[in-house]
């Protein structure tokens, strides 16, 4: 049987006859991998595709549309609902991925039991043994829950039409297969073709499906790009394995905010909840020690404390160390121009270490004053007191630029003990409504920074 070899760009899609460096029609480079089909098997591959894709609607006007009633569906893990935006919808298809043994498979299990609708939980990894043994690790209840190990995706959609589940899981995408495709398990063209049927099927018959996707070693999610997009939402779970905090991020959700983030502690019993990460955040924050400074950031709706430290220290090598880890490289290089530049700090002298704890990365600019007010501290060996923090976006210019959310974030600062905020001096409005006790510093600069709270 004559067998066909293309190259697919795992961006684009886009198909080649031969290998390449950059792909020609999306210009990325190194995204062109090797597919093999067989002759007789191209025309059932889009003939199926075509089947899929054929619908039979009919153009209507703007007016005349109905606004579609989307009935969500609790998972019973109150974080998870909070990422998804309320639960799941009916009919939606959810895409999760994460390292591996971050707690996925775990999570999944979870939401099993805690589901008062028919579920289907499909594992393409593990046996009917090894998923008995983690369900009785986590006290698993399933009552409702039917578990089928099966990588053959017609089979699984054939069961999934006797059992008429409410919520589908499929674990993993990249390990089902479709006999009519003759790549091997986890290819591109596989993943694709798996992903329309579930997808067809999740639309038409209103069940909810939950993909498993894995990393590959550059941190995308392995298989084609328009896996992410075809799918409605897609969830990142990240967190290291050697720390037990695991927090889930959502990067798309057509039925949601994407600013929402989810926070779990990893247990002997599975992954249990943190409703109020900012106190966990600063659990071991050490006293009297330099080099450390805590902020206040928006996840979504939620405001969140955590703890931004910094290591200034000479260095022994010609061209000094800069190492950022939850924080933006090259803001916090900018960060250290502008302090040298203005405060006339010798920065260049030394290598610089900067970590969010607990491996929380912040993306927001109101993290610009922590960072520096942490560097300031270090370089001088002087501790910041400890009822203070800092929120405040830098120019580079040195000027402190006003910020979003300035009554949140002092409320939930004076919740956890901080009764000193600097802000920038264009945050603090007149008819700002501050809890009794807390004293609001107005921060016009970094020399202002450095005068109000680095005293020698």
């Amino acid at each position: 049987m004559k067998e066909k070899k293309v190259y697919v760009c795992t961006e684009c899609d886009h198909q080649v006859p031969k290998w390449m460096g950059q792909c020609p029609s999306c210009k990325k480079w190194n995204t062109l991998v090797e597919e093999t089909y067989e002759a007789n098997k191209l025309v059932e591959i889009k003939n199926s595709r075509a089947e899929f894709l054929s619908d039979k609607s009919e153009p209507v006007l703007f007016k005349d549309m109905e606004m579609p009633k989307y009935i969500r569906s609790s998972t019973g893990i109150g974080e998870l609902d909070r990422v998804l935006g309320g639960g799941i919808v009916n009919g939606s298809v959810i895409l999760i991925a994460g390292e591996p043994g971050i707690g996925k498979s775990t999570l999944l299990m979870q939401i099993t039991s805690s589901l008062k609708s028919k579920a289907l939980y499909v594992s393409g990894e593990e046996s009917k043994g090894q998923l008995k043994i983690r369900g009785e690790r986590l006290e698993i209840d399933g009552t409702n829950s039917y578990f089928l190990t099966e990588t053959n995706i017609d089979s699984v959609l054939n069961y999934a039409d006797k059992l008429s589940p409410e919520i589908m899981i499929i674990d993993s995408i990249q390990t089902m297969f479709d006999p009519a495709c003759a790549s091997i398990p986890g290819s591109i063209n596989q993943v694709k073709e798996c992903a329309v049927k579930l997808i067809a099927t999740a639309k038409s018959k209103g069940i909810s499906v939950i993909l498993v996707g894995h990393i590959n070693k550059e941190g995308a999610i392995a298989g084609p790009k328009i896996l992410e997009h075809m799918v409605d939402a897609v969830l990142y779970f990240e967190g290291e394995r050697i720390q037990s905090y695991r927090i889930i991020r959502a990067i798309k959700n057509r039925f949601g905010s994407t600013n929402e983030i989810g926070v779990f502690e990893m247990s002997d019993m599975g992954l249990l909840e943190v409703p109020n990460p900012s106190e966990m955040l600063l659990s071991g924050r050490p006293t009297g020690v330099s080099g450390s400074c805590a902020v206040c950031v928006m996840e979504g709706t939620r405001p969140l404390i955590t703890e931004v430290q910094a290591l200034v220290t000479p260095t022994v090598f010609p061209a000094p160390r800069r190492t950022s880890n939850g924080v933006d490289y090259n803001r916090l290089c900018l960060l250290l121009a502008v302090l040298e530049k203005r405060l006339g700090l010798k920065f260049s002298q030394n290598d610089i270490y900067v970590n969010v704890v607990s491996g929380l990365r912040l993306d927001e600019p109101s993290i610009d004053l922590a960072v520096a007010l942490a560097l300031i501290s270090s370089i001088k060996d002087i501790p910041i007191p400890q009822n203070v923090i800092a929120m405040g976006e830098i120019g580079l210019a040195g000027e402190c630029r006003a910020i979003n959310n300035v009554s949140k974030k002092i409320n939930e600062s004076y919740r956890l003990g901080f009764d000193t905020v600097a802000i920038p001096h264009k945050s603090v409005e007149q008819n700002m409504k501050i809890p009794k006790g807390v004293n609001v510093i107005p921060i016009q600069g970094v020399y202002d920074a450095l005068s109000l709270f680095i005293k020698e």
